[in-house]
């Protein structure tokens, strides 16, 4: 199949390759809208204090653009590790983390480093929709596993797919995006335990597991992070663009074994990280508690959603609403949801169609949005 592209006012065909032709990029819809509640963003900016820092850093780094920037961020490694241990009570060497331009960039270099063609990558679904395409990206099979009903993990299912697939990288993301779902470190340890029976020339399958929404998690919950030194086949994602209210700032990393980063550091592209980014990351980490506050607020701001969602009635049935350890909520179910996506973005709320049909997803927002959206939402359903 060919792209075809107009030039000169000549149609010539382009030789896409099979994997891609006919597809469409991903994206959720950018719109200009007052409530923007579809992409999980922290609805709370920086302070002019974490500006002003971020600032100073990024002009130290343009006094040295026309050198290439540190190619391992030596510094912004330790500063990682450095938060991790704080936020997770575990102490990591900087050498066991790594970092890119978004988690989106770490995906890509595990799935480069382990994937490929012959090898196959699981997921368990509804999940993430940038799994797949990390997959058809470095021709890496793909493999989709349902949850239950609720959206948790049959822990024994699990266990046979990975036995019967062998995938090399299987994918575990807690708290889940888009249900909210989150796993205990007892599910994430059956499910590494199961990876390590597979058999991959002699090695391991490898287990990732996506934290990116690891700071909305209930308190008490633990992270996968406390059993790195259990499985070194284990590798664990955060990012800085959900609580850390850096989306624009394009930092995701992972913390693993030093021989797991030392893989991913042979597939990069060389500076891969700018020294603008680093400096940005760097200066962010530098007012962790002042970006962090806002976290609490969100928790409570979520849980009082679900609440509210679960005490409304349509047509005859209450709303169904996941369980969310993260900074949005999974909610329906709608015989028709683009007819809500589409009434609630015509009074100026925008949310997103994600999962199955008939669930809908809202990012959890400030008082006021939080408000916008319930209005908007009684008056399209008739509440």
């Amino acid at each position: 199949m060919s792209l075809e592209s107009n030039q000169n006012g000549k149609r010539t065909a382009l030789p896409v390759r099979p994997g891609i032709a006919g597809d469409a990029p991903y994206g959720a819809p950018q719109l200009d809208v007052p409530y923007q509640l579809n992409t999980n963003e922290n609805p709370y900016g920086p302070t002019p204090e974490v500006i002003e820092t971020i600032t100073r850093e990024v002009t130290a780094a343009a006094a040295g653009l026309n050198r290439y920037p540190d190619r391992d961020f030596t510094r912004l490694r330790g500063d990682l590790a450095d938060y991790l241990a704080k936020e997770s009570g575990v102490r990591l060497a900087p050498d066991n983390i790594w970092a890119a331009n978004g988690s989106n960039e770490v995906m890509i270099h595990i799935l480069q480093a382990f994937g490929g063609p012959g090898r196959s990558a699981m997921v368990f679904t509804p999940a993430y929709a940038m799994y797949s395409e990390y997959a058809r990206d470095t021709l890496t099979d793909f493999h989709a596993v349902p949850r239950r009903a609720d959206f948790s993990i049959d822990l024994e299912a699990a266990a046979r797919a990975i036995e019967e697939l062998a995938p090399t990288v299987i994918f575990l993301t807690s708290p889940n995006n888009p249900t909210g779902t989150a796993l205990t470190l007892d599910e994430v340890r059956a499910i590494t335990t199961a990876a390590s029976r597979v058999d991959i020339g002699g090695a391991p399958a490898i287990v990732v597991v996506d934290e990116a929404y690891a700071e909305f998690r209930r308190e008490g919950a633990g992270s996968a992070l406390e059993l790195l030194s259990e499985f070194p086949n284990l590798a664990v994602t955060r990012t800085m663009s959900k609580a850390f209210a850096l989306a624009g700032g394009r930092l995701g990393y992972l913390a693993a074994s030093e021989q797991f980063v030392d893989t991913l550091r042979v597939v990069r592209l060389p500076y891969h990280l700018s020294s603008v980014t680093q400096a940005v990351a760097h200066a962010a980490l530098m007012h962790a508690d002042v970006l962090l506050s806002q976290v609490a607020t969100i928790r409570t701001e979520r849980d009082a959603l679900v609440s509210w969602l679960r005490s409304q009635t349509y047509q005859g049935k209450s709303l169904e609403v996941a369980d969310s350890d993260a900074n949005f909520v999974f909610f329906g179910r709608f015989e028709d949801r683009h007819a809500v996506w589409q009434g609630l973005l015509d009074q100026g709320v925008l949310i997103r169609e994600s999962g199955p049909e008939g669930w809908l997803r809202v990012t959890v927002g400030t008082p006021t949005e939080m408000e916008a959206f319930k209005n908007a939402l009684v008056k399209e359903l008739g509440l």
